[in-house]
């Protein structure tokens, strides 16, 4: 799912917890704006976190222009994109 701050994948598995990976690049700039990235990117999945629990290894991968983003533009993106997938992907055809 690529989006403008990040782009994201996820994988569904049987079993187990739901992992992420965060990916930024020496493009983004120096370390601490690398771990800036990052450290948005983790805030924003843990604050999203499914309600049910879904078996899934999601990766995002941090763009330039999460640097000069507000949180609030960074959370919107992530739930208009993994955040939904994850919310229907646990769903099985013919659940409730």
């Amino acid at each position: 799912m690529p989006g403008r701050f990040f782009i994201g994948y996820y994988l569904l598995h049987e079993g187990g917890p739901l992992r992420l990976g965060v990916v930024a690049s020496r493009r983004l700039g120096g370390a601490t704006r690398r771990n800036r990235a990052k450290r948005r990117l983790r805030e924003v999945f843990r604050k999203n976190e499914p309600r049910d629990p879904v078996a899934a290894d999601v990766v995002l991968i941090a763009r330039n222009a999460i640097v000069e983003a507000s949180f609030e533009e960074i959370d919107r993106a992530y739930v208009r994109g993994v955040g939904r997938a994850l919310e229907t992907s646990w769903q099985r055809p013919g659940d409730p």
